[in-house]
């Protein structure tokens, strides 16, 4: 049980769909079954079939009368993405809740995607950018809150435009720091352009601090055969209540950000405890390489390229600009 002094309530969600990606095990699992716990509609897209169906009945263990659904997709894969956008489509649900949690985190190597994309840039980001374009009907029928999960790795770094892709000079650390930056300022455009546009969608950030997580764990499909040094450190700090969050603890900022009636559209929520590592949630400053409302228009258009998606024109925001050239 999270401690008191950390937790938050989740309003009554009976009657909203909710999907989240990332919720099958983690600091996904977690929101997965708060969400669920609080009646609402829940859909659970996954990669791995097996653990979906463990991490429903996980779910069904803690909320037994909750409703999930578990659909397939893979981030990595931007036809995977496609089809889970016309299966939701094709039931005609509105989405009231998208939590963009799943990612992956610094493999040794560079990998790419089946659509040839670096491995983080496709999965945390393009994927997720491609989904909401995919959804964005359900979406704006809904009213959608839409949250984004970034990193306190986005406090610092940039875009890589010389080398998006990091083709030229792999750096893994580097290349998560970008598939944040990247996908936090899509999350921010997403928001500024639905008030433009009237979508009625309300988008915002959240990120976890540092926690115990699998993203630093072993993981034999990126290259890596053990948990990383620092996920040891960390478990060893989090098992003992110094700094760190604990994986209860880490997704409490999503779950506000996405829950809250107090949680607004544009900002970023995560712990409030020293240097955001660690503590209950609470809003925060955005981070520097997240304010630039010009990186991330031009994030906004270089990433439906990349993706294969369109979002529809922004006409207030188009002539806006065209007057100011």
């Amino acid at each position: 049980m999270p401690r008191t002094d950390l937790d938050i309530t989740v309003p009554d969600l009976a009657g909203r769909r909710a999907v989240l990606t990332g919720g099958s095990d983690g600091i996904g699992l977690g929101i997965a079954t708060r969400l669920a716990a609080a009646g609402a509609d829940l859909v659970l897209p996954v990669r791995n079939p097996a653990k979906g169906r463990a991490a429903l009945d996980r779910i069904h263990a803690a909320a037994p009368e909750a409703t999930v659904t578990l659909q397939t997709l893979d981030l990595s894969s931007l036809d995977s993405v496609a089809a889970l956008g016309e299966a939701l489509r094709a039931e005609g649900a509105p989405i009231h809740l998208l939590v963009n949690n799943a990612g992956v985190m610094t493999p040794p190597t560079r990998q790419t995607t089946v659509d040839g994309h670096e491995l983080q840039l496709g999965t945390n980001h393009l994927g997720h950018v491609a989904l909401v374009s995919h959804l964005l009907p359900l979406l704006r029928a809904g009213r959608a809150r839409v949250t984004s999960q970034v990193s306190v790795a986005a406090a610092r770094g940039s875009v890589h435009w010389d080398d998006l892709q990091w083709e030229r000079d792999y750096d893994g650390m580097r290349a998560y720091r970008q598939s944040k930056i990247a996908f936090g300022l899509f999350g921010l455009e997403l928001d500024r352009r639905s008030r433009a546009s009237g979508w009625g969608i309300t988008s915002n950030l959240s990120h976890p601090g540092v926690a115990p997580t699998s993203l630093l764990a072993a993981r034999p499909e990126l290259g890596r055969e053990s948990d990383t040094l620092g996920r040891r450190v960390i478990r060893a700090l989090s098992a003992r209540g110094l700094l760190v969050g604990t994986v209860e603890s880490a997704g409490l900022p999503a779950l506000l950000a996405a829950t809250s009636p107090d949680a607004e559209g544009g900002r970023l929520y995560g712990p409030r405890g020293f240097q955001h590592v660690g503590g209950g949630p609470a809003e925060q400053q955005l981070y520097p390489p997240l304010r630039d409302e010009r990186e991330a228009q031009r994030v906004w258009e270089v990433s439906q390229e990349l993706a294969g998606v369109s979002f529809p024109a922004d006409d207030a925001r188009a002539s806006t600009e065209g007057r100011n050239v």
